[in-house]
């Protein structure tokens, strides 16, 4: 495992993906973190699903650009697979990347599509992580 693969199994641990979750997948590009793609899927032991899975998934991963739409549209239809008590994590570029999406911008975009936020963390050496959650989930944690 190289040095960049190492701190995405470091990361999956920090995400909380576990063994035998379903994780979708929405907004994958070329520019997506492939390291850590494959850091989930080796831990969760499942390939990531797109946007089309039909059944209910625990977690969603959206890869999100400034420029990709509108933020409250794209979470609020991350939520349609998303099981009771499931997360979403919005991954966006890092500051001074290309597509870098203001977390003032989140702070607004999230409440308005019915999530809380609950933390940030670095989830790639581009990409920024942050955890959504419905606030009936917030509360059970």
């Amino acid at each position: 495992m190289g040095a960049s693969a190492e701190g995405a199994a470091a990361t999956i641990s920090r995400l909380g993906f576990a063994s035998g979750q379903v994780v979708q997948e929405i907004g994958y590009d070329d520019d997506v973190d492939f390291d850590l793609r494959d850091a989930i899927e080796d831990v969760t032991g499942n390939e990531l699903v797109d946007e089309d899975y039909e059944e209910t998934v625990d977690a969603v991963l959206l890869w999100w650009r400034e420029g990709d739409g509108d933020l409250v549209d794209a979470l609020v239809d991350s939520l349609a697979s998303l099981m009771d008590g499931g997360v979403v994590w919005l991954l966006t570029p890092k500051s001074g990347r290309p597509g870098h999406v203001e977390p003032s911008d989140i702070g607004e975009a999230a409440p308005t599509a019915g999530l809380s936020q609950t933390s940030s963390i670095a989830a790639a050496p581009d990409w920024s992580g942050t955890r959504l959650v419905t606030p009936k989930a917030a509360r059970k944690r």
